[in-house]
């Protein structure tokens, strides 16, 4: 007869697997994908390197859990932002998630870097993808929204929120990686993002 895990065990292994997550999660936003090591992990979550194999395999199936448990708080934290139709313009509730997302990524440059850019394995590359598509949908929806109310001109929804995750991330890269960021970088980033839905007078709105 095959053996169970008593609930009792699972609880437990289910515990131990998530202060992994969250002991990798802490080394990520300090030194990267780089100090992430099984090693350093186990070190961190106080148990034997031999018990992060037993929950994650490879260094690669650690990471991907690892990005996917971080990026969905940040996808739930600009969805949050965006708000509902009827919560201030369509504009505005896109410029929250613009906002949002910077904010985030320059409270915690070392993570957001890790998460955007870092190179790692490409399962991670994989994921960025799947998580990019995330947050370009949470900026076309508000961008519909805007072109069914007659806010916003009539534009291609998916390309304009496309075109503003890949412009926010890569405005954002270089000043992560190279250190302290200006306190223009937001508004600017806010102004561009306004210019690209085709809201008038940008520059001042």
């Amino acid at each position: 007869m095959p053996y169970r895990r008593t609930p009792a065990v699972q609880a437990r292994l289910d515990a131990q697997r998530a202060s992994v997550v969250d002991a990798a999660r802490e080394l990520l936003a300090e030194q990267g994908y780089a100090g992430c090591t099984m090693a350093a992990v186990a070190a961190r979550a106080g148990i034997a390197t031999g018990s992060v194999y037993r929950h994650f395999p490879s260094k690669a199936e650690l990471a991907v859990e690892l990005f996917r448990t971080v990026v969905s708080r940040e996808v739930a934290a600009v969805s949050e932002a965006a708000g509902h139709p009827g919560h201030g313009s369509a504009a505005e509730r896109v410029v929250a998630v613009i906002e949002t997302f910077a904010q985030r990524a320059l409270k915690s440059p070392r993570l957001a870097y890790a998460l955007l850019a870092e190179p790692v394995d490409p399962a991670v590359d994989a994921e960025r993808l799947v998580f990019r598509r995330a947050f370009r949908d949470v900026f076309a929806a508000r961008v519909q929204e805007g072109v069914r109310s007659g806010e916003l001109p009539p534009q291609d929804a998916l390309l304009t929120a496309s075109a503003l995750v890949g412009a926010g991330a890569e405005a954002l890269v270089g000043p992560l990686a190279e250190g302290p960021v200006g306190p223009e970088t937001v508004p600017a980033l806010v102004t561009f993002t306004l210019r690209a839905l085709g809201v008038p007078d940008a520059d001042h709105a």
